[in-house]
């Protein structure tokens, strides 16, 4: 009878087989699974903001393919108890830090004139840092690479300046993510 070394354990390569999956199929279907009807909603409207900034369809597809793909490992880690207690306490700070970042930009965009791009830099890279703590020993370079795609996206001071500007042609779009994200709040979802 053939015995299994210490080292196999089918429940690392499900997870692997999981993540690998994933990483070919991040579309609305999958997707499903793990983001509810408010944050699919979110997702279409920055995809929607995206293109129409960049004017590149495919550009703003790899952002939303990278959110989800980001998301959705995330989950499959936390379903599959990979997380250290120390990684939950790390996650714990990475939910407040985002919930108090979602409620900054509903703010900077409510209320005109308020908007301040160090604070919210500041924040949001402090995020960053955090989700990469909390991922660090569990994803891949790539996947690293894809939060940095996403975050420096969000960051960048030109981005962010014509998000909030009262006259942004682009206010529509933000005003539907706005309204998501407030609608997430109010449910639980951030």
């Amino acid at each position: 009878m053939y015995m299994m070394g210490d080292s196999f354990r089918a429940r690392d390569i499900s997870l692997k087989a999981q993540k690998k999956l994933l990483s070919k199929m991040s579309n609305k279907s999958i997707a499903k699974n793990f983001i509810d009807d408010t944050l699919a909603s979110l997702l279409d409207n920055l995809y929607t903001l995206a293109k129409s900034y960049t004017g590149n369809k495919k550009e703003a597809e790899k952002l939303v393919k990278n959110i989800i793909k980001i998301v959705v490992k995330i989950n499959i880690l936390y379903r599959n108890d990979q997380f250290s207690q120390d990684d939950l306490k790390v996650a714990n700070q990475l939910r407040m830090k985002f919930s108090t970042i979602v409620k900054t930009v509903i703010s900077f965009f409510e209320v005109q004139f308020t908007f301040d791009k160090g604070f919210l830099t500041k924040n949001v890279n402090e995020c960053r840092d955090l989700l990469k703590q909390l991922v660090g020993n569990h994803l891949t370079d790539k996947s690293l690479g894809r939060i940095d795609h996403v975050l420096d996206f969000f960051t960048d001071p030109a981005f962010m300046e014509e998000m909030f500007r009262p006259d942004s042609p682009h206010r529509p779009a933000v005003q539907s993510i706005v309204d998501d994200m407030s609608k997430a709040l109010d449910e639980g979802g951030i």
